[in-house]
């Protein structure tokens, strides 16, 4: 990537992290960020592997999963721009415990974790910042805990339905999802067997809550939706 480019990139879509760097520091990061394409479906890096790069969405989709009981795969996270990733394995000294996949064609950028130590040791608001990126995923992840082991079939579908809308919105239309998943994607957000997401699906589309076609899935009743989130059922 041309130094323009690279910087436009930087400064725009890094700027909460940008913002507290001084200017070696952000020399430091101009010098050593590398800009990825990766494919639809191309692993970005695998559980068990160790921890090299720091990852941010700079444009598309990424989902973080783990492979469970019986070889199910369960999505743990959906990433979406600009979001950073891949760094708590290496804070917790340890390797990988789960995987990163591009959802769609994607453009991540790729940062030394030897870099984001230097950062961390040389200024408290980069640490900052890391302490409240984990801690922000903490809470989603205790909350998504309780979604998935309280909420019937229904309500854990919904609640991915609406997870899916606030992480990356409605199409020109503002009722079709900004996200084409997969049945087997939607059932693994959702801890159920596709059959049972498929129906769910179907159920949703008879109430009148949402209208499919293939991939696509329109919300036309989204304060139901919500509803049927919130009460887990």
């Amino acid at each position: 990537m041309i130094k323009a480019a690279l910087e436009k990139v930087i400064n725009e879509d890094m700027s909460a992290i940008w913002s507290v760097l001084d200017s070696d520091q952000k020399r430091l990061v101009a010098d050593h960020l590398e800009i990825h394409n990766f494919k639809k479906n191309q692993y970005i890096y695998l559980e068990g592997e160790d921890p090299e790069c720091l990852w941010c969405l700079f444009k598309g989709k990424v989902k973080k999963i783990k492979e469970g009981v019986g070889g199910r795969v369960q999505i743990l996270r959906l990433m979406r721009p600009v979001q950073y990733f891949g760094y708590r394995a290496h804070f917790a000294e340890e390797r990988y415990v789960s995987s990163a996949m591009a959802i769609e064609p994607s453009v991540i950028g790729s940062l030394p974790l030897t870099v984001v130590d230097e950062l961390i040791r040389t200024n408290n608001n980069v640490a900052l910042f890391f302490i409240q990126e984990l801690s922000r995923n903490l809470g989603g992840s205790d909350t998504r805990i309780v979604t998935l082991t309280q909420k019937h079939i229904r309500g854990r579908l919904a609640e991915a339905l609406i997870v899916l809308l606030d992480h990356y919105g409605y199409e020109d239309d503002n009722s079709t999802l900004k996200i084409y998943m997969a049945r087997e994607d939607l059932a693994s957000l959702s801890n159920m067997t596709t059959s049972n997401a498929i129906r769910t699906l179907s159920t949703f589309v008879n109430d009148k809550i949402i209208v499919v076609d293939g991939r696509r899935i329109k919300i036309i009743n989204e304060p139901m939706l919500r509803k049927i989130s919130k009460l887990g059922f």
